[in-house]
């Protein structure tokens, strides 16, 4: 399908490389599409993605990555999403996924009591650590904005780390204070490997639906799609 106009760009922010890998994999050169690494939490996000706006002037924001199941019936590997003002992707993410309420907290939820408490307390469904503060940022901008994340671990899954202690304070993940988490608690390193392979395919499920999200705001928010446009990608099986 060739463009008779240039496609909106749009920007797509995750927190950690491991989640936009493979999106970056299916995504052509041709397409205008930023993606963007926020670091883990608001404050990373706020600090990297304020400017974006400005130098991108994106049509739509995409706030994605790996989401943390409160409701009970979530499972790892299911696509879940919360939209402001971007109406006209509706029926593509109602196809694609489930409508969540998240919550944005502060710090890596790494227990199952953790998470019951939290689903008590607040009645959301999904947790997550960057999302609010960008979509606040794009209310204030007026630019539509989605979160469109995955289940990387369901309401009665622990983490097998406590992940905090191996963030730095400007939300980079550290691999090397990992391992040193693995040398202090060695038990924990058949559970980490479990939960690697879960959430490298939990990534491939999440990078072809927002890929099918892309081409679905195209379709309705601009007057033509982007060069290399392909038919939709079913979700790679789990």
């Amino acid at each position: 399908m060739k463009p008779t106009a240039a496609p909106s760009p749009v920007l797509i922010t995750f927190a950690v490389p491991e989640e936009a890998q493979p999106l970056r994999a299916l995504l052509p050169d041709t397409w205008p599409v930023t993606v963007l690494l926020t670091g883990v939490g608001a404050e990373a996000a706020w600090r990297t993605v304020s400017p974006a706006l400005t130098r991108i002037r994106p049509g739509l924001v995409l706030t994605s990555g790996f989401a943390g199941g409160l409701k009970p019936e979530l499972r790892s590997g299911d696509v879940v999403y919360e939209t402001t003002g971007a109406p006209g992707l509706q029926p593509r993410l109602e196809a694609l996924g489930t409508p969540v309420t998240f919550l944005t907290v502060r710090r890596v939820v790494s227990t199952v009591a953790d998470k019951q408490e939290l689903r008590r307390a607040t009645g959301a469904d999904a947790i997550e650590m960057e999302s609010t503060a960008i979509r606040s940022l794009c209310l204030e901008a007026g630019v539509p904005c989605a979160t469109v994340r995955v289940i990387s671990d369901a309401a009665n899954e622990g983490l097998p780390l406590d992940f905090n202690r191996c963030l730095t304070p400007d939300g980079r993940l550290i691999p090397g204070r990992i391992l040193m988490e693995c040398a202090r608690h060695p038990a924990a390193i058949p559970a980490l490997i479990r939960l690697r392979s879960v959430t490298r395919q939990a990534a491939r499920c999440l990078a072809s639906a927002l890929r099918q999200v892309l081409e679905a705001w195209w379709a309705v928010a601009s007057p033509a799609a982007p060069h290399d446009a392909q038919p939709p990608i079913a979700p790679p099986g789990r």
